[in-house]
């Protein structure tokens, strides 16, 4: 491995519990639309299910970010027996934003992990694929964006993962060579994959330890990254 002079991180998955924050998302949606009979665990798969698909329209510019959650309403909304009304999507989705938001928090190995990179003398990103403001806002919320260094969000680039452009910007905001990065994340694709073929090192964050892909550069926590 090449020495490093910073380490770039993903953030929903890596630094952020979103699936977590999505639970409750979908516990005050499932109140607002009086399905107390409906658990948001159960209801959980179809909604990752759904998030994951209409996201990836987004990524490859299919579709608008405001349309992405449309989507995902109408085809969720049935499922939990509930009428799917065009003109009120936004607001019925506004629902689950406000849960969402409530729900933003770090991982226990988060803040540590950053102070452990920071006291190393690496430099740090965040590379997201979202909005720049909500994305920033998260980690305000985490208390870690005093930690984290720039943050790079496909709003403002206009390159989401995994387009190499996106991990240039990463490379760039931290003022190093793509050779001398990290990239860490939980999306084996995106944030390992697509890493390397931008010329980065890669770490893949398997939480779980359940991913199948053969990957010798693998952890199961943040603490793995600096012995």
């Amino acid at each position: 491995m090449t020495a490093l002079d910073a380490v770039v991180l993903d953030l929903d998955g890596t630094l952020m519990d979103h699936e977590a924050s999505a639970l409750a998302g979908l516990a005050t949606l499932l109140a607002a639309l009086e399905r107390p009979e409906h658990d948001p665990v159960a209801c959980a798969p179809t909604w990752f299910e759904l998030e994951e698909r209409y996201w990836g329209h987004w990524r490859d510019g299919l579709i608008s970010f405001q349309e992405q959650r449309r989507r995902r309403l109408r085809d969720f909304l049935p499922t939990v027996g509930a009428t799917v009304v065009e003109s009120e999507l936004d607001e019925v989705f506004a629902r689950y934003h406000e849960g969402y938001v409530s729900g933003w928090v770090a991982y226990d190995d988060a803040r540590p992990a950053l102070e452990r990179l920071r006291a190393a003398g690496l430099r740090l990103a965040v590379l997201t694929n979202g909005d720049q403001e909500q994305q920033t806002a998260k980690l305000r919320a985490m208390g870690v964006l005093d930690l984290c260094g720039p943050v790079v969000a496909s709003s403002s680039t206009g390159a989401p993962k995994p387009h190499p452009a996106a991990y240039a910007a990463a490379c760039a905001a931290v003022g190093t060579a793509p050779e001398r990065v990290l990239m860490v994340g939980d999306n084996h694709e995106l944030d390992v994959v697509a890493a390397r073929a931008a010329g980065l090192q890669a770490v893949h964050l398997d939480r779980s330890g359940t991913h199948a892909a053969p990957e010798a550069s693998r952890i199961r926590s943040l603490a793995e990254l600096l012995p």
